[in-house]
């Protein structure tokens, strides 16, 4: 692709997706907790992340999550607080595997272009998912936005900025590929970079047609990269 010349990535769900299933374990936490379900996997989707207060823990974040859930379903939020901790206990944070087609996608990047990632998370649990994929080493600058280290979360302009400055690089020639529209093309956006959009894949949730701002690239699945790069 002309005109660019760096490649940033997003992580979660955008090159790793978690090996266990929401629906195992979202049946899981409610068993955990001995309370009969009162919400869906559909209902934890319909939140959007980038609209929860800013948490410093898993914990914390899924507390918000809950609440918020709870929020849009008309449910008492008494149990949220043992939701939020089997959740904790229950996810695996570190067993993750690449999305279909992200392997190969970050591969030609690495072969044409400065390549850098921003995720939302901490650097131990980010990392380790990184050591995982046996991509640790694969980026040439890395930002971990975690509000306990001072870095914001996406959607905020910052950690974009950080690793643009990382990279050396200018915003209007560099591509950040991500898959929630708010946190990954929304900063980008902000920030002044290009944008690459790739929702995932889930039967129980829909993504809008014509979102604003409009993703520079929409694609349908992460093996389609390379044909905009």
């Amino acid at each position: 692709m002309t005109g660019i010349d760096a490649v940033c990535f997003d992580l979660d769900s955008t090159l790793a997706v978690s090996e266990q299933s929401d629906a195992d374990v979202h049946a899981a936490v409610f068993e955990r907790c001995d309370v009969d379900p009162f919400f869906s996997i559909a209902d934890v989707r319909a939140v959007d992340s980038a609209d929860l207060p800013t948490a410093h823990s898993d914990r914390e974040f899924y507390e918000h999550l809950y609440r918020a859930v709870c929020e849009n379903v008309d449910e008492d939020p008494e149990h949220v607080p043992a939701l939020a901790e089997a959740t904790v206990n229950i996810v695996d944070q570190t067993a993750v595997t690449f999305r279909d087609g992200a392997r190969e996608a970050l591969e030609h990047a690495r072969e044409h272009y400065d390549v850098g990632l921003v995720t939302n998370g901490g650097e131990a649990t980010q990392s380790a998912k990184l050591e995982r994929l046996g991509i640790a080493d694969a980026f040439d600058a890395t930002v971990f936005c975690d509000p306990a280290a001072g870095v914001e979360p996406k959607p905020d302009p910052a950690p974009f900025e950080a690793v643009l400055a990382a990279l050396d690089a200018t915003p209007e020639r560099t591509l950040y590929v991500g898959d929630q529209h708010t946190a990954d093309v929304v900063g980008a956006h902000r920030a002044g970079l290009q944008s690459v959009w790739v929702p995932p894949d889930r039967s129980h949730q829909e993504f809008p047609d014509d979102p604003d701002p409009a993703p520079t690239h929409r694609l349908d699945s992460m093996a389609a990269l390379p044909d905009v790069l």
